[in-house]
């Protein structure tokens, strides 16, 4: 997962395996309310989502953190540490990452894992643009 083309295959098979199915499609909003960066919290069948532009793409997180029920999307989004070389780490995935304000788990918005236990997931959605609008599959 050193390289981004590692994490856009990964996302891809992540995304894959939470495709619509038969989940019902609701309208979100249209992706010009949704800068790069920005966010936007709907409510959608009594659940909070969190949709997020990160760098054109859109994502979509379930806003409970799956280690105390906390309100997930609620928190700060930033990037994380990687390691560099023998002592050092440098800062990476600017904008990819959100950390939930209550305890500051740190999960991946593309994919929902949990940076520090990827055994540990928040829950995702899948997202469609279509003739304008954001799409979610609940």
């Amino acid at each position: 997962m050193g390289n981004s083309d590692g994490r856009k295959a990964m996302t891809r098979a992540a995304s894959a395996s939470r495709k619509p199915g038969r989940r019902r499609k609701q309208y979100a909003c249209g992706p010009a309310n949704l800068q790069p960066g920005e966010r936007r919290l709907i409510e959608v069948d009594g659940k909070q989502v969190g949709i997020f532009n990160v760098n054109g793409e859109y994502y979509a997180l379930h806003n409970r953190c799956p280690h105390m029920g906390g309100n997930l999307c609620a928190g700060p989004v930033s990037g994380t540490t990687l390691p560099a070389g023998p002592y050092q780490f440098v800062y990476a995935r600017d904008n990819e990452i959100l950390r939930c304000a209550w305890h500051g788990w740190e999960f991946e918005i593309a994919t929902g894992i949990c940076l520090v236990d990827p055994s540990i997931r928040a829950r995702t959605y899948a997202v469609e643009v279509e003739n304008g609008n954001l799409y979610l599959y609940i």
